[in-house]
């Protein structure tokens, strides 16, 4: 059982102990970024299946990196249960909204980054992103968004892009700068990146918007027993550019180069059977948004670790390197679009978190 740091426990736990009736059947909390996640069954004759379902909640204090396009998640689930056939079944049992655990292993334990995924997966995900290319009543999905929330016109990918640029500038990157500014300045990231950064991703070629689900990755595709592929975590789906789709998926699961071009051809095979259309341009394209995806990465994985460390006692020269290996790795990626003429050395980065964590230390 998780407690929040004000001594609280999770809501979560409390829903699932409330609905299954027995503390003792409830499990986890499983292993997640965002969430406290519960698994336990249903009281007897709640539900005519014998299976498992999840209850979540929102960790406490939790800094979110990506842009939310949908209110609630179970309610877009819902919406796409007779649309997209590799989601979970979302339930709602006294007011919560409850999804089906899927009795399995994640797509990460069954090979890594970096490894081959075996084919009769890659062929369900690229069926994944048929189903997505076929889901065009925006109208349908509209009502769900976050209040405030606008589409750009449809096929204005360049403005879709910029969107998504715009909120690592400006819910990312300046809501950390107080802490964190002098960081990515010895790191060599400035101001002026996020120029070069849209100057790099300009000139998109429009393409029809279907749904995203933004975060097609091997923790997020679960097989089960009878290896078939399911999808979970919808929260950061939007409208958008199906090529970003695909752009997000190859950088997030790194596939083996060979096996990453067959996934790119049997992708856009897919969504053109599905929407014609969807896969315009992808040649010229798809480098500017990885590199995108790449540039991302610089300032979510610089602050996601700088937190990490600089929260309790003061790094110990292991930690710092350990952190820095990675981080170096990520601005060599990160750094044709950002337009870093030089990538600092992992010594230099060790060095430039070693200070970051002092001088958060002395914050008020």
């Amino acid at each position: 059982m998780r407690s929040f740091s004000n001594g609280s426990v999770s809501p979560a736990w409390r829903s699932a102990v409330e609905l299954s009736g027995d503390a003792s059947v409830v499990e986890g909390p499983l292993t997640g970024a965002h969430h406290d996640t519960y698994v336990f069954p249903l009281r007897e004759g709640r539900h005519p299946r014998p299976v498992r379902w999840k209850s979540r909640s929102a960790r406490a204090g939790l800094v979110r990196f990506d842009r939310r396009c949908f209110a609630s998640e179970p309610d877009l689930v819902r919406a796409l249960s007779h649309r997209v056939r590799r989601v979970p079944e979302v339930i709602e049992v006294g007011g919560a909204g409850l999804q089906r655990y899927i009795e399995g292993e994640t797509l990460a334990r069954l090979s890594g980054t970096g490894e081959a995924v075996p084919w009769p997966l890659v062929h369900q995900i690229v069926d994944v992103f048929r189903e997505l290319a076929s889901v065009r009543d925006r109208e349908v999905l509209a009502e769900r968004r976050v209040p405030g929330e606008t589409v750009p016109s449809d096929g204005d990918t360049g403005a879709c892009l910029g969107k998504l640029i715009d909120f690592v500038e400006g819910s990312v990157y300046v809501v950390h700068a107080d802490r964190f500014g002098d960081l990515f300045r010895a790191l060599g990231v400035d101001d002026g990146c996020f120029g070069r950064l849209r100057a790099w991703a300009a000139g998109l070629r429009e393409r029809p918007f279907r749904l995203v689900h933004g975060d097609l990755h091997r923790e997020n595709l679960i097989v089960d027993e009878f290896g078939e592929l399911w999808v979970i975590d919808w929260e950061l789906a939007m409208f958008g550019d199906p090529l970003y789709d695909l752009a997000t998926h190859l950088h997030l699961m790194g596939y083996p180069p060979a096996q990453e071009q067959e996934v790119i051809r049997l992708w856009c095979r897919a969504v053109e059977e599905a929407a014609p259309g969807c896969s315009a341009g992808w040649r010229g394209d798809l480098p500017p948004l990885l590199g995108f995806k790449r540039a991302q990465s610089v300032f979510t994985d610089v602050i996601r670790c700088a937190l990490t460390l600089c929260d309790g006692p003061g790094p110990d020269t292991a930690r710092l390197w350990a952190a820095a290996a990675p981080l170096h790795g990520v601005l060599a990626r990160g750094a044709a679009p950002l337009g870093l003429p030089d990538v600092p050395s992992a010594r230099d980065i060790a060095s430039a978190l070693a200070v970051a964590c002092r001088d958060y230390a002395a914050l008020p």
